[in-house]
């Protein structure tokens, strides 16, 4: 098993997001000693699309992310689309490829990456109804369980967590990646 204790791992996710896309990579990452830390716009208590909440450790106005090896972006219609619209989340989200630091994305989690303008000439995958956005941000959008491409990993779905969750823990593992760039 991978060791990563003491490594900060950021989640950036608000209320709609998709229960098993936050609570599967943050176990995993429990596992191997790694510190999730659950990052919003707004303080208080989330609720995913089903029903299971978490805390708020930090708000994302306060984050930098210098502070964290890698951004972990979980999925959910709501989530994504909230996330897209806040000036600081997409902030952050491209201040972690400028720092060439590994970011996972699943499902509709990548939606904020076109707003952050990071995509050109990447390759990934995501929900499938998001590949014409993606295309259109730049990148080669392919329908695969996993996707990794210089630090930037992404699946479509929670049937793809453990292939997800495998490659989000080898990226975090390998550290920064020169070809990780905004």
């Amino acid at each position: 098993m991978t060791d990563l204790t003491g490594t900060k791992v950021a989640f950036l996710l608000t209320d709609g997001f998709e229960d098993s896309e936050l609570t599967s990579p943050w176990d995993a990452l429990v596992e191997t000693g790694a510190e999730p830390v659950l990052i919003s716009p707004e303080p208080g208590t989330l609720t995913g699309k089903k029903g299971y909440e978490a805390g708020v450790d930090l708000a994302v106005a306060d984050a930098d992310a210098a502070d964290f090896a890698g951004l972990v972006l979980p999925g959910g219609v709501v989530n994504g689309d909230k996330l897209r619209m806040d000036a600081d989340a997409v902030a952050l989200t491209r201040a972690f490829f400028e720092q060439g630091k590994p970011v996972a994305a699943i499902c509709h989690g990548g939606w904020i990456l076109t707003d952050a303008d990071v995509l050109r000439g990447r390759r990934l995958t995501s929900y499938p109804s998001l590949q014409t956005d993606l295309r259109n941000a730049g990148a080669e959008w392919v329908d695969e369980e996993v996707v990794v491409d210089n630090g930037l990993v992404s699946s479509r779905t929670p049937d793809d967590l453990p292939a997800f969750n495998a490659k989000l823990i080898e990226e975090l593992s390998e550290g920064e990646h020169a070809g990780q760039t905004a």
